[in-house]
């Protein structure tokens, strides 16, 4: 345990920070999953928009890395175009 308060107060805001993270972390993948399973171009055009905008919030809160979201925005682009009917 920490000896000091200053630590005690730390400990207490990475755990709430850990849990925050975490959770967003999760909701990234899940929309990311959805995308790419969806058989249709017109859902996926229209979830598209969502998504990106998903990415962006992450890589402004430092979830991941800025060029990381500019690689994943274009390659869900790309599948976007790969569907059948796009």
């Amino acid at each position: 345990m920490p000896h000091h308060k200053q630590f005690e107060k730390t400990l207490r805001r990475d755990a709430k920070r850990r849990l925050a993270n975490r959770s967003k972390r999760a909701r990234l993948r899940h929309a990311l999953h959805e995308f790419r399973e969806m058989p249709s171009a017109a859902a996926a055009k229209t979830a598209f928009p969502a998504l990106e905008a998903i990415i962006d919030k992450s890589a402004k809160t430092h979830l991941i890395h800025p060029r990381t979201a500019s690689r994943l925005k274009s390659r869900l682009a790309a599948h976007l175009q790969r569907l059948p009917g796009s």
